[in-house]
């Protein structure tokens, strides 16, 4: 083969190999079109409640501490509870967590 057809054989290849890679480039696209498209469609999380109460392990689950809404360091034990039920919580001695001061944000101080 002279180097002209050689160099038409290597260009050829080029084109295939080019080929192959822009159809994985358009795969991933549509897949991440497909992926959005599915995010699009999902309700957004409800937003935290106001208060919560963190209950402890065992029988009975007395209430342990009471914490505002979006405390970082709330457990998987806690359940959502009104200003009124968080107050009464504290009133009676329960703990305020001693990060998000739900005491001090409710205006129940000792």
């Amino acid at each position: 083969m002279s180097d002209r057809s050689d160099r038409l054989v290597q260009l050829r290849f080029l084109e295939r190999v080019q080929l192959q890679d822009l159809q994985r480039t358009r795969d991933w696209i549509a897949a991440e079109e497909r992926h959005l498209a599915v995010e699009a469609t999902r309700l957004p999380a409800p937003p935290p409640p106001d208060w919560l109460i963190e209950h402890g392990i065992g029988t009975g689950r007395p209430p342990v501490r009471v914490h505002v809404g979006g405390c970082w360091d709330t457990r998987t034990r806690c359940k959502p509870a009104s200003a009124d039920l968080a107050r009464r919580a504290l009133a009676e001695g329960v703990e305020a967590c001693t990060h998000c001061r739900p005491d001090t944000a409710l205006g129940v101080l000792d």
